[in-house]
């Protein structure tokens, strides 16, 4: 079915409520948001998450319903998307709800789990385990927005580095750009983390300001050259395992909205959300290939580095959990479908991919 066709019909229950004649449509109310987001033009791959998003709302309501998406900066910097939605001064951002673990450290949840859920396993319980409204009842409510899905990068790797990790020893004060509570592990093993938005990434590797530095993965990191200026491109990027960025909408806003309206704006942000992730996966192989011929180095942590970083990861949610009951409910409602899940996975996808790998390698 056309996309315009399908978010139509996602919206069809509402059209009882008086949208499902000709004449009845042209009563529609013409709302016009501003979206700001937290991503520069030149990673399209990622800034086209939330044009592609707008542009579906816009097709679905024959325009009565318009977004207009904004740049980082034209309205807000990138890194304050949410608090700008919060206070109103925008109806909505496209943002890492991470950005904001300053004001609340269970904003990371709306992100990602650290050592958390897979791709598969992120939209399982986001979707069908009743993670989007918990997160709204629980945390984003008393921020006065609400947050859905917007994109889905999937597994993401470690970043950039100038020199070679070999042991933890390694890590100790690096200055290391790096988000959200993957920065806090870092920091208890001695790293210095920054908070740096996209389009100050490669001037600071450039200038020596930090040592080391993680985006996403291969497509926008070679947009963003960082392969330029650190050669040692290193794998997994544990903290995120999947990356959900964030559409998030003032509540009052949403609440103006007419029913049919609102289911429009998810179903469209849940669509640009798989469409995303099916864009990474199949830009991202090439893109991995033109960056090793130009001189990218991959490597692995060493297992002795990653078994730190998860005890210490271990350790934070414990800390975190025991001072807050949201942080604690969350955290645990996340990792136990993690372990359930795997119970599944370990023998369907994993065995089926692994032994895919083995035998391509022959």
């Amino acid at each position: 079915m056309h996309r315009r066709g399908f978010l139509k019909a996602g919206a069809l229950p509402a059209a009882t409520l008086g949208l499902s004649t000709p004449a009845q449509a042209q009563a529609r109310p013409k709302v016009s948001w501003r979206l700001t987001s937290s991503f520069p033009r030149n990673l399209d791959t990622l800034y086209g998450a939330a044009t592609t998003f707008s542009r579906m709302v816009s097709e679905a309501t024959d325009g009565d319903f318009s977004i207009r998406v904004f740049s980082p900066g034209e309205i807000v910097p990138a890194l304050e998307a949410r608090e700008a939605t919060s206070r109103g001064t925008v109806e909505s951002c496209f943002t890492a709800s991470s950005y904001s673990i300053g004001t609340d450290p269970a904003f990371m949840f709306g992100t990602v789990l650290l050592f958390g859920l897979n791709s598969r396993q992120q939209a399982a319980w986001l979707y069908e385990m009743e993670g989007i409204q918990k997160l709204n009842r629980m945390l984003y409510e008393k921020h006065n927005v609400l947050c859905f899905p917007l994109a889905s990068t999937g597994a993401q790797m470690g970043g950039w580095f100038r020199k070679e990790i070999r042991s933890v020893e390694d890590l100790k004060g690096l200055k290391f750009r790096i988000g959200g509570l993957a920065g806090h592990v870092f920091q208890r093993l001695g790293t210095v983390p920054q908070q740096i938005a996209a389009g100050d990434i490669y001037p600071s590797l450039e200038r020596g300001t930090i040592d080391a530095a993680e985006w996403i993965g291969p497509v926008d990191d070679e947009k963003l050259g960082l392969h330029k200026v650190a050669p040692y491109y290193y794998y997994p990027g544990w903290w995120e395992g999947t990356g959900i960025l964030s559409l998030i909408v003032n509540k009052p806003k949403h609440d103006e909205l007419p029913p049919a309206y609102r289911s429009i704006l998810q179903t469209a942000a849940a669509a640009a959300t798989a469409q995303t992730l099916a864009r990474y996966d199949a830009l991202n192989p090439p893109a991995l290939r033109r960056l090793v011929a130009q001189g990218a180095q991959l490597r692995a942590f060493p297992q002795p580095v990653l078994d730190a970083c998860y005890d210490e990861t271990t350790k934070m949610h414990e800390e975190y959990s025991r001072n807050d009951p949201v942080y604690a409910e969350i955290y645990k409602d996340m990792s136990t479908f993690r372990t359930e899940s795997y119970q599944w996975l370990q023998i369907s996808e994993y065995t089926f991919d692994s032994y895919q790998i083995r035998r391509l390698r022959r």
